[in-house]
C-alpha cells in the first residue's frame, strides 16, 4: 500500500475513535443511573442531594422555577406584578409513616396563589388566595407519606410534590423571590433554619425527642380524633364501584358556641355529585342542570332529574322539625332542627346534627376503595361565631351499633374528621356590639363606628367611617343607629363638645348590648345588662356570656336571667340565658305612630357583685366593665373607651367633701361652747 494511503487510513481510524469517545461522553452526561462524572454533575445541579441523603425525618424543598412580568407594566419596581411558578416537595425519610403531612411556606412578597397541585390550603381558603404572611399546605389527594422500607423506596408513595402558580410583587430579576422559611407543621417535629442556595431552599425536619405524643392505636395508619369547638365527621357507610353512601355528623363542643340556620358547604375536588339526601337538603336543587355538568359526559344514560346537586360547592341546610319523621327525606337521628346547634351546656340533644348522602364518582375513581372526602369545609349561621375549618383528616373508622338491634357493631368503611375552631372577629367584622355607661357619667359611650362593618358608596356618602363615635344621651339607646345623628348633635351642644363634620357612621350591628354600672357601695356594686335586637328576626333559646376581670370572684347573682359560673377554658365568665317563658328575644317593632322610630326587642337584668372576695376593685377607673362579651357565641365588639366621671360629678364630690369639713368644724365649735358653759 502506498505511504499516502496508509496515512489516510490512519487518520480515518483516529477520527472514528474520537467520534466514539465523544459519543460515550455525551451518553454519560445523560446517565441518571449513578456512577462516573455524570453523578457528580447531577450532584452539583442539586445542592440538596447530600443533605437529603443524610436526613432521617422529613426532607422539605422549595424550588423557584420561573416568572414572567404581568400587566399592568409599571416603572415602580415594588408595584410590578410577576407571574411565578414554584415546586415544593415533602419526602419521608423515616422508618415510619408521616401521617397527614403539613408544610408551611413563609411567603413574603405579597404572593397570591392562583393554582395549587398536589395539596390544598390547610385553612380552606379559596383560590386565588392572598398568602403574603405565609401559608400551610396539607396533602391532597396523598395525605399520608409511607416509609421507604415498606414501599421499596417508591417515590410515588414516600414523596409529595406541590406545584404552585401565582403572583408576587416587587422582586426584580435576576433575584429569585424566595420565601423567608419552610418547615413541617406537624406536631412533634423540629426544623432548623433552612438552607438557601440560589433558587432552592431545603431543610431536614426531625422528630423532637422531648415531644410527648398522645397514646394512639399503633396497629392502624390513622390519626387520633382531634378536639375542637366544632367537629364534622365524614363516615362512609357503604361503598360501591361508582358511588357510596356517607353520613355527615356535626358536633358542637364549645360551651359558648352556637349555630342558627347553619349553612354547610365544601368543595368537590374529583367531580363528585350528590344524588340523594336524607336529614338535610341542598339550598339549590338543580337536577336538570346536571345534564350540562362533567358527570353527564360519563353517565350518558343516567336520569339526573332527581339528583340533588352537581355543584362543585353545594350549600347544605337542615330540614325543619316537621320533616323529622318523613320516610323519604327525614327519619334520621339528630336531624331536622331547622339548623339550630346549641352548646352542650344548654342541651346535649340539640348540639348534634346528622344527615346522609349518596355520592356518585367519576373516573378514575371507579372502584370501592377510591374514596376521597371533599375539601375546604365552611359552616356559618345567622348570628353566630366565625369558624375556621381545617382539611379532613383520616381517622380510625367509627363503629355503629347494628341496625337489627343485636349485640354487635359495624365499623364504617372509612372515616374522616374536620376540626373547626371559633376565631375572634376582625375589626369591623363583628355581628354585635357593646355600649358602656355608668352612674357617674350622664353620657353613653356608644358602639364603635362601623363596629359591624361599613360599606362604601351610599353607606358612607353622608358619614365618616373613620371618625370616633360621639357620646350619646341615655334615651338614644332606644333609637336605631341611623336616627341618632340629631340626638348626638344636640347632646354635644349641651355638653359643649365639638362634633366631626360629617358625623361618624353608625355601628351597623343587628344586635347591641349595653353594660351599665348602676351603683358602687361599701359592700359591693351592681351592673345592668340590656340586650337590644334591631333585626326582624326572633332569637330563640338565646344566651349571653360575659368575661370579667380580676373582680369576677365577687359575682353574686343574675336576677332576671338564669346565670351560672363557667369553668375552664372560660374562667372568670358568667353564662346567662332566659328564664323559662323568656327564652325568646323579640324582633324590632314599629313605633306607636308612623313618625316614631322603630322599637327594638329588649331584655335586661341586674348583676350583683360583692366586695368580700374582691375588695380592691376600683369602679371609678373602669374595672367594672367586662373584658369580653358574647351573644349566641359571637364575640361582640367592645368600645375603645370607658365612661369617666364627669366634671359635674367631680364638683359634687368636691362640694360634699367641703361640706363635711365645715360640718366637722361646726361640731368642734359647738362642743367647745358646751364645755365652756359647763365650766
Amino acid at each position: 500500500m502506498p505511504l499516502r494511503r496508509r496515512w489516510a487510513a490512519l487518520l480515518l481510524g483516529v477520527a472514528v475513535v474520537l467520534a466514539v469517545a465523544a459519543a460515550g461522553a455525551r451518553a454519560q452526561d445523560y446517565n441518571n443511573g449513578g456512577g462516573g462524572d455524570g453523578e457528580d454533575e447531577e450532584e452539583e445541579e442539586k445542592p440538596s442531594f447530600k443533605a437529603q441523603e443524610a436526613c432521617n425525618g422529613a426532607f422539605l424543598t422549595y424550588t423557584f422555577t420561573e416568572r414572567e412580568k404581568e400587566y399592568p407594566r409599571t416603572k415602580n419596581a415594588t408595584a410590578q406584578a410577576f407571574a411565578f411558578k414554584a415546586t415544593a416537595t415533602v419526602l419521608n425519610t423515616m422508618t415510619e409513616d408521616l401521617k397527614a403531612w403539613q408544610m408551611f411556606v413563609g411567603f413574603q412578597h405579597k404572593e397570591i396563589l392562583v393554582t395549587v397541585g398536589g395539596a390544598v390550603l390547610l385553612d380552606g381558603t379559596d383560590l386565588p388566595a392572598n398568602v403574603s404572611g405565609g401559608v400551610t399546605f396539607a396533602g391532597y389527594p396523598m395525605a399520608n407519606l409511607l416509609n421507604s422500607i415498606e414501599t421499596a423506596g417508591d417515590l410515588t408513595q414516600i414523596q409529595a410534590q406541590i406545584d404552585i402558580t401565582g403572583t408576587q410583587f416587587g422582586v426584580k430579576p435576576p433575584t429569585a423571590p424566595m420565601p423567608r422559611t419552610i418547615k413541617l407543621s406537624n406536631p412533634g417535629f423540629r426544623c432548623p433554619k433552612p438552607t438557601h442556595k440560589q433558587s432552592v431552599m431545603y431543610v431536614c425536619c426531625v422528630k423532637d425527642p422531648k415531644f410527648k405524643a398522645k397514646k394512639v392505636n399503633t396497629t392502624t395508619r390513622y390519626l387520633p380524633r382531634q378536639k375542637a369547638d366544632l367537629t364534622i365527621a365524614y363516615d362512609v357507610l357503604q361503598a360501591f364501584g361508582n358511588n357510596y353512601m356517607v353520613q355527615v355528623t356535626i358536633d358542637n363542643w364549645s360551651p359558648i358556641g352556637r349555630l342558627d340556620n347553619w349553612n354547610l358547604t365544601w368543595e368537590w375536588k374529583r367531580g363528585e355529585f350528590i344524588y340523594k339526601m336524607r336529614g338535610a337538603y341542598t339550598l339549590n336543587k338543580e337536577g336538570p342542570a346536571c345534564v350540562y355538568s362533567p358527570a353527564a359526559g360519563y353517565y350518558k344514560d343516567f336520569d339526573f332529574t332527581p339528583a340533588y346537586s352537581c355543584e362543585k360547592r353545594p350549600i347544605v341546610v337542615d330540614l325543619p322539625p316537621d320533616r323529622e319523621k318523613d320516610k323519604d327525606v327525614g327519619n334520621i337521628p339528630f336531624c331536622c332542627k331547622n339548623g339550630t346547634l346549641l352548646p352542650p351546656t344548654m342541651d346535649e340533644s340539640k348540639s348534634r346534627a346528622v344527615f346522609q348522602m349518596q355520592v356518585f364518582k367519576l373516573p378514575p375513581d371507579l372502584n370501592r376503595t377510591a374514596l376521597y372526602p371533599p375539601q375546604n369545609w365552611k359552616i356559618i349561621g345567622k348570628l353566630n361565631p366565625q369558624y375556621a375549618c381545617r382539611q379532613p383528616v383520616r381517622v380510625s373508622p367509627v363503629v355503629f351499633p347494628d341496625q337489627t338491634g343485636l349485640m354487635s357493631s359495624t365499623p364504617a368503611v372509612a372515616s374522616w374528621q374536620v376540626a373547626c375552631n371559633i376565631t375572634r372577629p376582625k375589626r369591623r367584622a363583628a355581628k354585635c356590639c357593646v355600649s358602656f355607661s355608668a352612674y357617674y357619667d350622664d353620657s353613653i359611650v356608644p358602639c364603635n363606628t362601623c363596629a359591624c362593618g361599613c360599606g362604601g358608596g351610599n353607606d358612607t356618602a353622608t358619614c365618616d367611617a373613620d371618625a370616633r363615635a360621639t357620646p350619646l344621651p341615655p334615651e338614644a339607646l332606644l333609637i336605631p343607629f341611623d336616627n341618632r345623628t340629631a340626638k348626638a348633635r344636640a347632646w354635644a351642644k349641651i355638653k359643649h363638645r365639638r362634633v366631626p363634620n360629617p358625623m361618624p357612621c353608625g355601628d351597623n350591628c343587628g344586635l347591641s348590648v349595653n353594660w351599665h354600672i348602676m351603683n358602687n357601695y361599701k359592700s359591693g356594686w351592681a351592673a345592668r345588662i340590656t340586650i337590644f335586637n334591631w333585626q326582624d328576626y326572633t332569637f330563640k333559646d338565646w344566651f349571653a356570656a360575659v368575661t370579667m376581670r380580676d373582680h369576677y370572684s365577687g359575682y353574686e347573682n343574675v336576677y332576671s336571667f338564669n346565670g351560672t359560673k363557667m369553668g375552664a377554658p372560660f374562667n372568670n365568665s358568667i353564662f346567662m340565658q332566659g328564664l323559662p317563658g323568656l327564652t325568646y328575644l323579640e324582633p324590632i317593632t314599629d313605633g306607636r305612630t308612623p313618625e316614631d322610630p322603630r322599637v327594638p326587642g329588649k331584655q335586661q337584668s341586674v348583676i350583683s357583685f360583692s366586695r368580700k372576695d374582691a375588695p380592691n376593685v376600683n369602679i371609678a377607673k373602669g374595672e367594672g366593665f367586662p373584658k369580653r362579651l358574647y351573644f349566641d357565641g359571637e364575640e361582640c365588639a367592645l368600645p375603645d373607651t370607658i365612661p369617666k366621671p364627669s366634671s359635674a360629678h367631680r364638683r359634687a364630690a368636691a362640694a360634699a367633701s367641703l361640706g363635711q369639713i365645715v360640718m366637722a368644724v361646726v361640731l368642734v365649735m359647738v362642743v367647745a361652747v358646751v364645755d365652756s358653759l359647763c365650766l
